[in-house]
């Protein structure tokens, strides 16, 4: 019987002196980036380096943007794999990088998968964020809301929240939507825009004629 993708990828980034049973993730991220995500979060959460990790991670997607020939190099398809490797190696070796981190980095260049790093760090993210309690709540308004109206909001979306969770506020301006708000929190979606109910207007008097 073939192995299970996802704990063949634990095994790769555990260390020789770890068990190999999985961790299970605050929440379910699916394809090739959630497999590897949540296989370093098992990795990291043996070694209780969660934190260091996510730092580590957070700081090398950075020098990623700001660093044009590191960029170019992760995402040259013509450099072999084994150069890579060991480019890769010497990087985690100079930037002290813990051994979770490294071995994602390492097995990333092994498997010809750098160029999906930046989604896998998106989506360790994601687990870390769940891991937090944080709900992601994502406000669209026509124009920039101020800080006390912010203050509200937040305190307003907090009866979403379970004990122990935060509400994780982002505000998006899109002055399409003429006024009102559009609220994305978690796996709900309510659009209160003027320009939604403009259209559900504009159909209700096309249907009536």
């Amino acid at each position: 019987m073939a192995s299970n993708p996802l704990h063949i990828i634990i095994r790769s980034l555990s260390t020789s002196s770890m068990r190999h049973q999985m961790v299970k993730p605050p929440i379910q991220i699916f394809g090739l980036e959630g497999r590897y995500a949540t296989a370093l979060y098992s990795a990291a959460t043996k070694l209780k380096q969660l934190e260091t990790v996510e730092s580590e991670l957070v700081k090398f997607q950075g020098t990623m943007k700001t660093d044009k020939k590191l960029n170019e190099f992760i995402r040259d398809p013509s450099l072999k794999r084994s150069l890579k490797v060991e480019a890769l190696k010497q990087v985690s070796s100079s930037l002290k990088l813990s051994p979770p981190t490294a071995n994602l980095i390492g097995l990333l260049a092994e498997n010809g998968r750098l160029k999906n790093l930046n989604a896998i760090i998106n989506a360790f993210k994601v687990l870390m964020s769940a891991h937090r309690g944080e709900i992601p709540c994502e406000v669209t308004t026509a124009k920039p809301l101020d800080d006390a109206t912010k203050q509200e909001l937040t305190a307003a979306l907090k009866s979403f929240a379970k004990k122990g969770e935060n509400i994780l506020l982002q505000t998006k301006v899109d002055p399409n939507i003429i006024g009102g708000m559009i609220v994305s929190i978690g796996d709900k979606y309510v659009d209160m825009s003027i320009a939604s109910k403009i259209k559900k207007y504009s159909e209700l008097i096309q249907s009536a004629a």
